[in-house]
This record gives C-alpha cells, sequence and structure tokens, in this order.
C-alpha cells in the first residue's frame, strides 16, 4: 500500500477501506467534483481518486486537509457504525495514526462514529520529534496536558514550555507544532473542540 504524501501509510488496510467510502460518501453529498475538493484541500486529484478507490492509505496530514476541506472533525472520516449507549474501547485494538518517522502516535480515546463537537486523543512523542500541524477549522480550540516528560508547543508565532502537569489552551485555526525536547518518551493528552459541530455520535 503507497502513500501520499511522502511519508509512510498511517492506516492499517481495514481503516484505509473505511476512509475511501468515508471519502467518497462526504464529496457526494456535497456534490463536489474531485477536482473541485483538489482545489480546496490541496491534495491532487490523482491523490483523491487512489484515496476513494482505497488504492492509497493518506498520511495524517493529507487526511487533516481533507477534513478540513469538507468541514468535518477528522474522525468523520474514520466513523464506523454507531456505537451503543456504551462503547469500551480496548487498547489493543485501537487505531492509531502514525507520524511517517513513527515518533508521534495519536490514538483517540473516543468511537470514531458519527460528527463531534469534542475529540479526546492520546499522543505520544519520541525524544527529538518534532510533529507539525495545518490550521484546523476556523474556531477550533485545542487543549493540551503533559502527562509524562516534557513538551513545547509552537503557536501564533510564540513557543510555550511544558512540564509534566502543564496544560496549555491554544486557537488550533492556524498552524501549530509539536516537540518532544526532553530525553525521555513523552505522554500527552489533548482535548479537541470544534466550533458549530453537533454531537450526533
Amino acid at each position: 500500500m503507497t502513500s501520499v504524501d511522502d511519508g509512510s501509510p498511517v492506516q492499517p488496510p481495514d481503516l484505509v477501506a473505511l476512509v475511501a467510502r468515508r471519502l467518497a460518501g462526504l464529496r457526494r453529498q456535497r456534490q463536489l467534483s474531485l477536482e473541485a475538493l483538489a482545489r480546496a484541500s490541496r491534495v491532487s486529484r490523482a491523490m483523491l481518486w487512489q484515496i476513494e478507490q482505497g488504492r492509497s492509505a493518506p498520511t495524517l496530514k493529507v487526511l487533516v486537509r481533507i477534513a478540513d476541506s469538507l468541514d468535518v472533525p477528522l474522525t468523520d472520516l474514520l466513523q464506523g457504525e454507531r456505537g451503543q449507549q456504551a462503547e469500551l474501547l480496548r487498547a489493543c485494538d485501537a487505531k492509531q495514526l502514525v507520524s511517517a518517522e513513527g515518533g508521534y502516535v495519536s490514538r483517540a480515546l473516543f468511537p470514531f462514529a458519527g460528527a463531534h463537537a469534542v475529540e479526546f486523543y492520546e499522543i505520544r512523542l519520541q525524544p527529538g520529534v518534532v510533529e507539525r500541524a495545518d490550521a484546523h477549522a476556523a474556531g477550533t480550540v485545542e487543549n493540551l496536558v503533559v502527562s509524562v516528560g516534557r513538551a513545547e508547543v509552537d503557536v501564533g508565532g510564540r513557543t510555550y514550555v511544558l512540564a509534566t502537569g502543564d496544560a496549555l489552551h491554544f486557537r488550533a485555526d492556524r498552524a501549530h507544532a509539536y516537540r518532544n525536547p526532553g530525553s525521555e518518551p513523552a505522554l500527552l493528552y489533548l482535548v479537541m473542540s470544534y466550533a458549530g459541530v453537533l454531537n450526533n455520535g
């Protein structure tokens, strides 16, 4: 399975097929051509076609660009069947999003079902790793807390240094970056809040 963003694929084959179905369905709902979505997302038409056909595994940054251009949370591209009133999320069954180099690993701590106004993630950063994120949809806010280790967050032209237990609340509708300046892996927890998205999961 090939990548579409000069990096390693971030999804196992079952998730690749799920993304293919969700992307095609969302694009049809919005009556967008591949050309129109390519312009909006800055992902080429050929790449979008390959993703919809399940022939390519998009990287995390490509998924974020597509989700933002469709004005949906990232997890709406990874949506499965609706959950019940309670759903147990086993750590061993978790689907992870991994950066091309493997030093940034994100795990959703909520079901990939429906649209959510709030999302909750576990993030693991290896020493020296920097993960850069494009601006999310307008009004998106992130609340990040360091559980283990240290982290630095670049946002709005400023670098915030966080020690274990520190938290940072910031607007994520601008480019930002996460960095582990320490010599040990860092464990972070991230709550992402979207503006104007109803939780119907």
